[in-house]
């Protein structure tokens, strides 16, 4: 690699408050990734059903499905950094709650729905100014390759985190996987506390007045540019995206292993992940084309995932699914908040947090279903069509796209501001 590429790669870096932020979620997201795969094995433990397995993800991301333009809405309206600090407090809470009952021997299948949706609902507002505070810390010129980078440290967590819960939970049990997630979050308060607010670009607030939500919907449904994205998301989201569901399943029935065999599937997919999201800092593009690309490669790579045999191809298999997955993920995010007027991206964010988390209610329980009668493979493979439906659906509203939102690369870099809604409109 060149020295202008490495350069390109991390320019971001030389922003502080972008290295506060990126350290501190590093450490919190590990965490996250620990709970997400424990509170997926304690439900087998105590139920042994795929099925029931199904629900309770889809419980978790019901209040982001219900309430997701709603916790945009909040986004646009308050100061970011705050409402985070807020919502990551709140986050730790439940991972501690959750952590005593398991370790205490109390838990029981009610509990834990109980807290997943307490977990969702929080996360139907942390989620949205998670996304559309990277750009005030950085800018547009650097926002792709925030995002890009914000990508990999997600992937490295998935990488990471899955490995240590299963030894965790091999050792010490599935409780303490929930008590390091707790403990994890001090990581990125004490980041937000640091940054130096005098740095920041905040948008600016939208005040309160009546009507402001379905203003943001009408403006997403004038843009053929945001809302083919969100078509997209919305199909791949809800049957490919329920790993979760799947992976739990694919180790326990199929490849006939337990914990460790899931921590290993998963951090396959999060190291596959780590290398798509460097390729697409150094060199990815944005917009509705390289997007319908992206679709396609991880169609292919979850038909590979479902076809090949045994442990080792499987966990070669995920992780190009984890590659292409990220692909997909961060061009989506950066074409939406590139195309976006400011004034409207915690509502568009918003949408693709329902179109992606809020998926789950509806993909969770059918995956859970389809992949405990028919096979875990047929799961993955239920996924892999969904992704093929979205790439033709992209190629067939393609015509229509104005030509600046079929590749955005150039915006990315350029520092030029996002269309506004008259300009949305007319297009």
């Amino acid at each position: 690699m060149t020295r202008h590429r490495r350069a390109r790669m991390f320019a971001v870096m030389r922003v502080r408050n972008f290295r506060l932020y990126f350290a501190g979620q590093s450490v919190s997201l590990v965490g996250t990734w620990m709970q997400a795969v424990a509170q997926s094995w304690l439900v087998l433990e105590l139920t042994g059903s795929g099925a029931v397995l199904g629900l309770v993800v889809a419980a978790q991301f019901l209040p982001v499905l219900l309430g997701g333009p709603y916790g945009g809405l909040v986004a646009d309206r308050a100061d970011k950094r705050l409402l985070l600090m807020a919502t990551q407090a709140a986050l730790a809470t439940l991972a501690l709650l959750l952590g005593l009952l398991t370790v205490t021997h109390t838990v029981r299948l009610w509990m834990v729905v109980l807290l997943a949706v307490a977990l969702g609902s929080v996360n139907a507002v942390d989620s949205p100014t998670r996304q559309t505070f990277v750009p005030e810390i950085v800018g547009p010129r650097l926002l792709r390759n925030a995002v890009s980078l914000n990508s990999v440290m997600v992937n490295a967590a998935r990488a990471v985190g899955p490995a240590l819960a299963g030894i965790l939970i091999g050792t010490v049990g599935v409780g303490a996987c929930f008590l390091a997630n707790a403990a994890s979050f001090l990581a990125v308060l004490l980041a937000l506390r640091l940054m130096s607010t005098e740095r920041l670009i905040p948008a600016r607030p939208v005040q309160r007045g009546p009507g402001q939500l379905a203003a943001g919907l009408r403006y997403v449904r004038a843009t053929t540019g945001l809302w083919a994205p969100l078509a997209m998301m919305a199909l791949i989201g809800t049957l490919a995206y329920e790993f979760q569901v799947v992976l739990p399943l694919l180790a326990r029935i199929t490849l006939h292993g337990g914990a460790r065999t899931y921590g290993f599937l998963t951090s396959a997919m999060g190291a596959g992940a780590v290398v798509g999201g460097l390729a697409v800092a150094a060199v990815g593009e944005a917009g509705v084309v390289p997007l319908i690309g992206a679709a396609a490669g991880l169609g292919a790579a979850l038909t590979a995932a479902a076809a090949v045999p045994g442990v080792p191809a499987e966990v070669a298999a995920l992780g190009w699914v984890g590659a292409t997955s990220t692909v997909f993920l961060a061009t989506g995010s950066t074409t939406l908040q590139l195309v976006t007027d400011p004034r409207f991206r915690g509502r568009v964010m918003a949408l693709w947090s329902v179109t992606f988390l809020g998926s789950t209610p509806v993909g969770g329980p059918i995956l859970g279903v389809v992949s405990e009668r028919l096979g875990p493979r047929a799961g993955l493979a239920l996924g892999a069509a969904a992704c093929l439906t979205a790439t033709v659906l992209g190629l067939l509203v393609l015509p229509r796209l104005p030509p600046e939102h079929r590749f955005l690369e150039r915006r990315a870099t350029d520092g030029r501001p996002a269309p506004t809604a008259t300009e949305a409109d007319r297009a």
